[in-house]
């Protein structure tokens, strides 16, 4: 960090000891406008030069969903966020940045990384205070790479499953929803009794993160859920089912808030002044800073233009509105070069730019980036280290929701026998742990296959691991008709699902399970008693001749990389405690369905799930 000369006095915002808001009012005051325009831009890792950090003095940076340095290894992670920090200090006053990425649901793109089950999973398991300890280890396991900040939790309360961002969601019910934004804290630690409402807040540079509460506001609601659709209710609606979790991550101190790509009633929330600013800021007290979504602000512009005035005009709405950083991600030079040129003209006024700025210099120094910008080495090996898998195998058996067992209820089917001389394990998410994981996984829609080396187990490794020496455990992803009709088997699981995905890619009006796995369940069931494991980021259509047919049914989520804790359920060590946050369908023409409703007849109600051991 730079110094000042000898006998020269320490500037203001360079002196930890002094409050928070002198130090930004000093900070500011020292700025040109162009680096305060320069503070409202986070860029993409990749145009993080060393003219966009040191010369210009870009305000934060990104990895984009696909994006990642090297080998995806901490160590990488670690000297990229630690070169571009260097940069941004040697710039004339020295101010950081802030670097964010998309830890949901643990520090996912991370090769090594804890990988937790996703929002819908952990919805399910109903425990806030489980969400606040997978805070605390995923905080640790992003600060253990030098990055600063996380774009998570997600609060969207999900009221449709065809969105693809359902399972980003914790339930469709705002008020567990609410219940579960402990993971604010587990982030960025417990603020004081004393401390004021709204105001940004963080325990330890060194082992906490900042959170953003995501996406304001409505982004579960849209009509037919739709992907960055419109979310059509009164303002009532919009309070009491999508806003009420904002209100308890400000309370929490929540530092930052993305704004939804998505639309109310028409007008979207990235130029919507009412949201933003007279509700957000005034009406919720938030005194954070209030981030874009990923080339939120282009989309102001329909259909999009590249360049020209039509960019400045996005500029001026989203601006104008509220919004004080801006995800660019790559135009920064012509986002730079509009903004200035909007304040010199009067379209923006100065006092919005100080706002802003204001906002994200409190953020910073709060955050202790000023004083400790540089990553902690000592904390490297705590990625994925054996306490966080612990953790995430105790939250992937809290997330099990046990649907059915057995024909009949005096003749339950579950636990599963350990010492059974044959059972045959078949289907396409029994030993793919990138399907369990789902998207936001090493990448922004997910992949199949080991992605994770070495910390994680599949469903089907977890299976091996629960059965006695003496069983056989016959594998095959698609069991074939010879294979079923082998007669010797005592019991088959059938493990069928989702393949991952993430928003728009994810958004379906037919939700069938994929790979004909109706079929498959259909053929083994018909020759073998048959659990069936459904691992997806949402409910799936199960036909009434398939549940009858078949003698267990487990709802698995998006477990992540502990699929072992599936197998601490499935053979009795734990008894099933999850219950269904959102309503399981009968059919897609129901659909929106939620608890509630006039008409409501679902398949599984909300709040739904059967325990083995509880007479």
């Amino acid at each position: 960090m730079a110094t000042a000369a000898q006998g020269d006095a320490l500037p203001p915002y360079k002196d930890a000891s002094a409050p928070v808001e002198a130090r930004v009012r000093d900070l500011l005051g020292r700025m040109t406008l162009r680096e305060k325009a320069a503070q409202m831009a986070q860029i993409e890792r990749t145009v993080a030069s060393a003219r966009a950090l040191a010369e210009l003095g870009a305000g934060s940076v990104l990895n984009g969903g696909n994006s990642a340095p090297g080998d995806r290894s901490p160590a990488c992670w670690t000297g990229m966020v630690d070169g571009m920090q260097r940069l941004a200090l040697s710039s004339r006053l020295g101010v950081p940045i802030l670097y964010g990425t998309d830890a949901v649901h643990g520090h996912n793109n991370v090769y090594g990384a804890t990988v937790f089950p996703h929002n819908v999973g952990l919805g399910a398991a109903r425990d806030p205070e489980l969400l606040r300890k997978i805070g605390e280890a995923t905080s640790l396991e992003v600060r253990a790479t030098g990055i600063h900040w996380t774009f998570a939790p997600c609060v969207a309360v999900c009221r449709d499953p065809r969105w693809g961002r359902c399972y980003e969601s914790y339930s469709e019910d705002p008020e567990m929803v609410r219940s579960l934004t402990t993971i604010v804290t587990g982030l960025q630690g417990q603020p004081p009794a004393d401390h004021p409402h709204g105001y940004p807040f963080l325990a330890s540079v060194r082992e906490k993160v900042l959170a953003c509460a995501k996406h304001f506001v409505g982004d579960g609601g849209t009509d037919r859920g739709i992907n960055e659709g419109n979310t059509i209710c009164s303002y009532d609606d919009l309070e009491n089912i999508h806003m009420a979790p904002y209100l308890d991550c400000i309370a929490q101190g929540v530092a930052t808030v993305m704004a939804s790509h998505s639309k109310w009633n028409g007008e979207r929330l990235h130029s919507c002044r009412y949201l933003l600013t007279d509700v957000l800021k005034g009406k919720l007290g938030f005194k954070g800073f209030v981030i874009s979504d990923w080339e939120g602000i282009d989309k102001l512009c329909e259909p999009r233009v590249a360049q020209g005035s039509d960019y400045r005009y996005c500029i001026k709405q989203s601006v104008n509105a509220g919004m004080d950083m801006i995800m660019i991600p790559y135009r920064f030079e012509e986002f730079l070069e509009d903004l200035v040129f909007l304040v010199e003209t009067g379209e923006i006024p100065m006092s919005r730019i100080d706002d802003a700025v204001e906002r994200i210099l409190r953020v910073k120094f709060i955050s202790g980036v000023f004083e400790h910008p540089f990553s902690d080495p000592s904390l490297l090996d705590i990625v994925g280290c054996k306490e966080h898998r612990s953790l995430a195998r105790e939250a992937v058996r809290k997330s099990m929701v046990l649907l059915k067992n057995g024909k009949n209820q005096k003749e339950p089917f579950l636990p599963l026998g350990t010492n059974v001389k044959r059972i045959l394990v078949t289907g396409t998410h029994a030993d793919d742990i990138g399907f369990q994981c789902g998207g936001w996984t090493t990448g922004w829609n997910g992949e199949s296959g080991k992605i994770t080396p070495v910390t994680g187990t599949t469903i089907l490794e977890g299976i091996k691991e629960s059965v006695g020496v003496q069983t056989e455990v016959v594998y095959e992803a698609c069991a074939t008709e010879a294979t079923i009709g082998t007669g010797e088997f005592s019991y088959a699981v059938v493990v069928v699902g989702e393949v991952p995905y993430a928003e728009t890619v994810g958004d379906r009006t037919d939700l069938t399970i994929p790979f004909n796995g109706s079929d498959l369940i259909t053929r083994v069931a018909s020759t073998i008693p048959t659990l069936v494991i459904v691992v997806s980021g949402r409910p799936l259509d199960i036909e009434t001749q398939v549940l009858e047919k078949i003698d267990a049914l487990v709802a698995a989520w998006l477990p992540g990389t502990e699929g072992t804790g599936i197998a601490d359920c499935l053979f009795g060590h734990h008894d099933f405690v999850g219950t269904l946050p959102v309503t399981w369908h009968r059919s897609v023409d129901q659909l929106p369905l939620n608890a509630g409703d006039a008409s409501y007849d679902p398949l599984f109600p909300v709040g739904y799930g059967l325990k083995m051991f509880e007479k």
